[in-house]
């Protein structure tokens, strides 16, 4: 199936030639040249965010401890807490975000979150630690603008894929900058705001870029229906139907959230017990990879037209991840692979897992169901629940007298997930197929602000 093409019909002033705006050339542009214009600007933006959150993580912070716990710990705790804040508050602001406001937002965001990292470069540790629940708090909002730009088209799933790929290569990248920055002698304190500017000219032009982007077309919205705010009734309306079905997806995705930052906040720990602690290398090295592959293995999302049958195979394909994180890990303690290759192999089934649920599943749910809402909403509902369950396991990890190595602690993360996981996939899959036959049978097209839906 070719890309189909972005053009919509233009009046004559904006026939080609002098005076056109890039939006109206991104308009009449081949579709492929309008799927990499907003891939790459989307992907770079959100990749940036990720050096204003992920490099504090390539340092070990070990001359202090705070609260009876390891400083580290206390600064990914905090930062942690304040992007899950950000993700319940998001639920709101997300989902009744007004189009024309985005661009703004991301770049205040995101300065926010930079101020906060000088002021923990200047504020003497241990008491510092504030300034890092200060800097998650604005990032986590981030996402839910960036996917703004990009749901509700008939490409959607490529460049998500695209974009969506930017947590696993930008957290390798940002830890790379940061390992490299302490390396070569800049202190841990002012290292994250250091490796931050390192950053800030891409996300300028890139943020730019996605604000030219020009909205979806009317073949994208007869395909995947229109995408609006959601106002406190529309949301309402929603969790009265569907609720109940997303308790099971909601918490199979913390699950996978959870294990997520565990492996990338503590990638630097988990690098050294294996032998690589030296190596700065590694982050970027191996996050490039497993971008790659996930990359591959999504990126034809796009071709499945039925959308229902697309939205039960990312529950297939969130299955297939979970046996091949827990897979990997069993070969990995049975001496059957290197460290290197469970790493990598645990991580894609990670990933395969946790990336369809930031965009994917939901683009296809809004679709299959004909519900003029946005992919925010839900998004920023399951992202709460999955950062809170992340601070959980991190507090109770510190007072949970168990000792252990941080290889014994990932391999019990994968393989309590992979059997929780699946089954709650199966049950979700379940929920939504009876609702949707449902629908069928009635004949209606559902969307939030029907009162009876």
């Amino acid at each position: 199936m070719p890309i189909p093409s972005s053009s919509v019909s233009t009046t004559s002033g904006a026939s080609a030639g002098t005076g056109m705006t890039l939006k109206a050339r991104l308009q009449q542009a081949p579709g492929w040249v309008f799927v990499l214009y907003l891939s790459l600007s989307s992907f770079v933006v959100y990749a940036c965010m990720y050096g204003f959150r992920k490099p504090f993580t390539a340092a070990s912070y070990e001359s202090y401890t705070l609260f009876g716990m390891h400083y580290k710990v206390v600064l990914v705790i905090a930062q942690v807490i304040g992007y899950t804040l950000s993700k319940f508050l998001g639920i709101r602001f997300i989902a009744s975000m007004q189009p024309e406001k985005r661009t703004r937002y991301i770049l205040l965001l995101i300065s926010v979150a930079w101020v906060a990292l000088l002021l923990f470069a200047l504020v003497p540790a241990p008491y510092n630690f504030v300034f890092m629940f200060i800097n998650g708090l604005p990032l986590g909002m981030v996402w839910g603008l960036v996917v703004g730009f990009i749901e509700g088209r008939r490409t959607t799933e490529l460049i998500a894929a695209v974009c969506s790929t930017s947590f696993i290569f930008a957290s390798g990248w940002g830890k790379t900058v940061g390992k490299s920055l302490v390396l070569h002698g800049v202190s841990e304190t002012w290292m994250p705001f250091v490796a931050g500017g390192v950053f800030v000219v891409p996300l300028l032009v890139c943020t730019w870029m996605l604000n030219q982007t020009p909205p979806p077309t009317a073949d994208d919205i007869a395909q995947r229906t229109i995408r609006l705010p959601m106002g406190r009734q529309e949301r309402r309306n929603f969790l009265r139907l569907f609720g109940f079905a997303l308790i099971p997806t909601v918490t199979a995705y913390a699950m996978l959230t959870v294990l997520r930052d565990f492996t990338e906040d503590f990638a630097n720990e988990l690098w050294s017990e294996t032998g690589y602690g030296n190596h700065p290398e590694v982050f970027g090295n191996t996050s490039t990879l497993v971008g790659i592959i996930v990359l591959v293995v999504l990126g034809g999302f796009f071709l499945i037209r039925n959308n229902y049958k697309a939205f039960q195979l990312n529950n297939v394909i969130v299955i297939f991840g979970f046996l091949l994180a827990a897979g990997a890990t069993a070969a990995f303690r049975f001496h059957l692979i290197s460290p290197v290759f469970w790493i990598v192999t645990a991580s894609i089934g990670l990933y395969l897992g946790y990336v369809p649920y930031n965009c994917f599943y939901f683009e296809r749910m809004l679709a299959a169901f004909r519900i003029k809402g946005n992919i925010g909403f839900l998004i920023y509902i399951a992202d709460a629940f999955g950062y809170l369950g992340t601070v959980v396991v991190l507090i109770a990890k510190e007072f949970v007298q168990i000792h252990y190595t941080w290889v014994d602690f990932f391999t019990g993360m994968f393989y309590i997930s992979a059997l929780l996981g699946i089954l709650l996939v199966l049950v979700a899959s379940v929920l939504f197929s009876k609702i949707y036959r449902k629908n069928n049978s009635s004949g209606s097209l559902w969307h939030p602000d029907q009162q009876s839906l």
